[in-house]
């Protein structure tokens, strides 16, 4: 076996196991941290790639451009948004199996999903022509923009099975404790795409269509590069597995099940964001810029949350995997713990150095000052969103999406309450502010299903 660990050289570091999630005794801070800090790195690059794509488009003299590749973008972070669950599920499942030392299920965690991903794609390419019309007419726009958002997404619809291929692989590592190279994979996505688009629209002058190539071939070489050191360093693995053991049913019905739950949820945040957005769009162009650049800046901080959010999934996962209750307890402390701080932290730094993160995002006078009104609800969401946000990643390990589903659907049922009382009051404020009681809820609810979570998974324990 280190044979072939030696033969992918430079990346053997990188794949190897974190040696610390095998303590039953004690885990430490550092610990803790060296799994979550890749993992904040890696989940911060998801916005940044969709932020070169904006920032060189932005050079070519034709505003038609940027709005072409924007609604583009828009059209496929909604796909690949509702089918975020094959990471989080496989990450789950993974983190269990390898818990347990379950070798041939370590494999089939992987395998699976990637059959589904891979069917996923294939249908997102065969609709592609109705999804292109049915988006386009939903978003709206000039001519020319549908125009060239509709040659960005017949170019990006081909990377369909490689992106969700890399939600697999990426999640798969996560589920193993192999955060440096799922880093790393992720690096040489956002690498490659930043040198292509360089290439491909200012020296190659390829426009819109050098963008949409430049994603979708780094896409797919980043799910080449990650499935063929996988193999590699998972050969005499994968030769164990035969097609009965793919197709067992029960292991099957259980993912299907948790991925339903996961895409419900989802589907319940989709709801969230179009009314939000739809009700700020209401109240005129300059508060619906600066809802989005607000939007944008807790799209960030969640994302930061992220990375502890995945690092507790996997000691949740081992803990269950291993059925230790100290590992499975432990993540509940350190989330608190660190998530708090990272709470406070983002606060202060919004409060600090928010109205120059606004101006990052527009010059425009008037939305700067509207953004810069509406800024103290960004203080806020730290510390009423932080707890949420962890708790998912906590059962996301356990792999009960149920409670998650359930969780969300109650903070959406307050979320439009909130609308009904406080936007004839309060307008935009009253807007944050179901926003801001949406996110409240989303931690309490969730927090109401933990007691039930831990008796089921550690009932002979206890």
């Amino acid at each position: 076996m280190n044979k072939l660990y030696n033969k992918v050289g430079g990346f053997y570091e990188l794949a190897l196991e974190s040696k610390t999630l095998h303590s039953t005794t004690s885990f430490s801070h550092r610990e803790y941290l060296v799994i979550a800090l890749p993992l904040i790195i890696s989940g911060i690059s998801t916005p940044i790639l969709g932020a070169v794509d904006t920032a060189v488009v932005g050079r070519i003299p034709d505003p038609a451009s940027i709005g072409g590749v924007a609604v583009g973008a828009v059209i496929f972070n909604t796909m690949y948004w509702l089918l975020g669950f094959l990471r989080v599920s496989t990450s789950g499942f993974t983190a269990q199996a390898e818990g347990a030392k379950n070798q041939n299920e370590m494999i089939l965690s992987l395998l699976r999903p990637m059959i589904l991903a891979i069917l996923f794609g294939m249908f997102f390419i065969i609709l592609k022509g109705p999804i292109s019309t049915i988006a386009l007419s939903l978003i709206g726009g000039s001519e020319e923009v549908s125009s060239f958002a509709s040659t960005y997404f017949s170019i990006r619809i081909w990377g369909a099975p490689f992106i969700l291929l890399s939600y697999v692989i990426i999640g798969w590592l996560i589920g193993m404790g192999k955060v440096r190279l799922a880093l790393a994979t992720q690096i040489w996505m956002n690498v490659s795409n930043i040198i292509l688009d360089l290439v491909f629209v200012l020296e190659l002058g390829m426009g819109v269509k050098g963008v949409a190539y430049a994603t979708l071939i780094a896409e797919v070489s980043a799910v080449v590069l990650g499935t063929w050191l996988l193999y590699l360093t998972n050969k005499e693995r994968i030769a164990h597995i035969k097609l009965s053991m793919l197709l067992e049913k029960e292991p099957i019905l259980k993912m299907m099940k948790m991925n339903r739950d996961l895409f419900l949820r989802t589907l319940c945040l989709l709801t969230m964001t179009i009314l939000f957005t739809s009700i700020g769009a209401s109240m005129g162009e300059v508060t619906l810029a600066a809802n989005a650049i607000l939007l944008q800046i807790q799209y960030i901080i969640a994302y930061l949350f992220g990375g502890f959010a995945n690092a507790s999934s996997i000691l949740v996962g081992r803990g269950i995997g291993k059925s230790n209750l100290f590992l499975y307890k432990r993540a509940f402390t350190l989330s608190a713990q660190w998530g708090f701080a990272s709470a406070i932290l983002l606060s202060l730094s919004v409060f600090i150095f928010g109205e120059s993160i606004v101006s990052l995002f527009t010059t425009i006078t008037e939305v700067k000052a509207v953004s810069e009104d509406f800024l103290v609800w960004m203080l806020v969401f730290p510390i009423v969103g932080f707890w949420g946000l962890q708790l998912e990643g906590i059962f996301s390990g356990a792999t009960e999406a149920k409670s998650i589903r359930d969780s969300i659907a109650l903070a959406l049922i307050v979320f439009i309450m909130a609308l009904w009382l406080f936007i004839p009051l309060y307008q935009n404020h009253g807007l944050w502010l179901a926003f801001i009681a949406f996110s409240l809820s989303r931690s309490l609810f969730l927090s109401l299903f933990v007691p039930k979570l831990t008796r089921e998974k550690f009932i002979s324990i206890n």
